[in-house]
């Protein structure tokens, strides 16, 4: 039978006797009892297998399978179990990253021996990952940051509590002593750079071929990765037709991405110039150990252009920065193949000509807009107020009432539109009408129905077939014109 003694300070110890009846103990720590009484009765169950030399019960093996290594270390002193494997830091990370060779890309396979050599450089290839403490991983951490820039230690971070999280499945390691040590941010906003149209047009006017010409189009104005997507594309990929290439990264998947203006010409040429059968795009760089960046670093050279930081990253990301001002997030995120939140961590910039656009009034802002239009509801234009009343009664004016739903909004007028004739401007003008029906949107108490716009149908002698008519758009005594003349 095994009992528990509790020592001083909350820890407890089990005491046995062995098969060859000499006195064990089992020191445990502080534990609470009812814990301690469950280890107690799995020492019992093992102390009864290996006196009648019968398996253990099948909630005990279960039970020691997944307990940690330390606990079993203890047990296997005192000859309960079987010593835990020893896992050496090098051996280990090399079966690691072997396993993950098939379905990782290269790139990130010679990231993970980076960080493999950077732990096994400070801890050494025979150290035994269970035996890693703590703060020995702080100790490791302050090493890399003073070697190292910010980002790439921690990213190395990142990579260590990636290994230790799989030795941690594998049962060799109990915890994951990397787990807290913290990780600096992976963006360095001191190396992003936003690559100008003028510059690399120059760059491309530099390349020595048609097809550098097209990986660095690519790069620029199609946002690809460099080398794996611009590698893996193929002449079946690209749909003429319809004017967009499919891309299938082996970081996220396929995508598919528009044939801009700027990659047409650079596409026509390689398509013309590619041998009978080809199958890939890009074929005379398609070694795997071609050093793009180098030959990259000379054409911008040539060009008569400063390298900057990140050669390809960052002409994918001013890509990125330029579709953004333009596009929906989402829809510029998924051309490019990232999310949201890692192109605001990594991509975007702010470029000169946002500032120069600030400056010169090209982009006010909604909340001006609003305090502008709620200082002239608040006026409450007499004159604008008379048109209103006018147009309430005048039977030349045609209501409709304006919505909530800007989409509502939008069909009422399309239907006054195939009726009436009414010469209407495209949907963005009534996105204003459409708020004009939420009463609280800046604000401002509710009086009296829903605002009202009014169409006046203006006869014109536009079209010989048809009587086409303009608008004029009154509501709530000033919208005035709002429609275009």
């Amino acid at each position: 039978m095994a009992s528990i003694v509790n020592d001083p300070n909350g820890r407890r110890r089990i005491l046995f006797v062995a098969p060859d009846e000499s006195r064990k103990a089992i020191r445990l720590g502080k534990i609470d009892r009812k814990s301690a009484e469950a280890i107690a009765r799995h020492i019992e169950a093992l102390l009864a297998a290996k006196i009648s030399g019968q398996p253990v019960t099948r909630d005990t093996a279960a039970w020691l399978a997944n307990i940690g290594v330390p606990l079993r270390q203890k047990l296997a002193a005192v000859g309960l179990a079987e010593a835990p494997h020893r896992a050496a830091l090098g051996e280990y990370l090399d079966k690691f990253i072997a396993n993950r060779k098939p379905s990782l890309a290269p790139n990130t396979i010679t990231n993970l021996e980076q960080s493999k050599r950077r732990l096994v450089e400070h801890f050494g290839a025979d150290r035994d990952m269970s035996a890693i403490t703590p703060a020995d991983a702080e100790r490791w951490a302050a090493t890399l940051a003073e070697r190292y820039a910010p980002a790439t230690a921690g990213r190395t971070i990142k990579r260590a509590r990636q290994f230790f999280k799989a030795a941690m499945r594998d049962k060799i390691v109990s915890e994951n002593v990397f787990a807290e040590v913290k990780a600096n941010s992976q963006a360095n906003k001191e190396r992003q750079f936003h690559v100008d149209r003028d510059v690399i047009f120059r760059v491309i006017e530099a390349a020595p071929d048609h097809e550098w010409r097209l990986i660095i189009a690519l790069s620029r104005f199609g946002g690809l990765r460099c080398p794996s997507e611009h590698l893996a594309l193929r002449w079946q990929d690209v749909d003429w037709e319809r004017n967009r290439f499919r891309v299938d990264s082996p970081k996220t998947g396929e995508r598919w991405i528009p044939i801009f203006p700027e990659l047409r010409p650079h596409f026509e040429e390689c398509f013309e110039l590619a041998k009978e059968g080809a199958a890939y795009v890009i074929n005379r760089y398609r070694d795997a150990n071609a050093n793009l960046r180098t030959t990259f670093t000379k054409i911008i050279r040539k060009a008569g252009e400063k390298p900057w930081p990140k050669l390809f990253h960052n002409l994918r990301a001013s890509r990125e920065t330029e579709l953004a001002a333009i596009f929906p997030i989402h829809v510029v995120c998924d051309w490019i193949g990232n999310t949201a939140a890692i192109a605001a961590k990594h991509y975007l910039t702010v470029r000169e000509e946002d500032y120069q656009r600030a400056v010169q009034g090209g982009s006010e802002s909604g909340a001006r807009e609003a305090h502008f239009r709620a200082q002239r509801l608040a006026a409450g234009n007499g004159a604008d107020s008379l048109k209103t009343t006018q147009a309430e009664n005048d039977t030349t004016f045609v209501p409709l009432s304006a919505s909530r739903d800007e989409n509502t909004t939008f069909h009422l007028i399309q239907r006054a539109k195939r009726s009436s004739e009414i010469q209407i401007k495209p949907r963005e003008t009534f996105r204003c009408l459409a708020r004009l029906a939420e009463p609280n949107l800046y604000g401002l108490p509710r009086r009296g129905n829903p605002p009202v716009a009014y169409a006046r149908r203006q006869s014109s002698p536009m079209s010989s077939n048809t009587s086409m008519s303009r608008m004029s758009i009154l509501s709530c005594g000033f919208m005035n014109a709002f429609m275009e003349r």
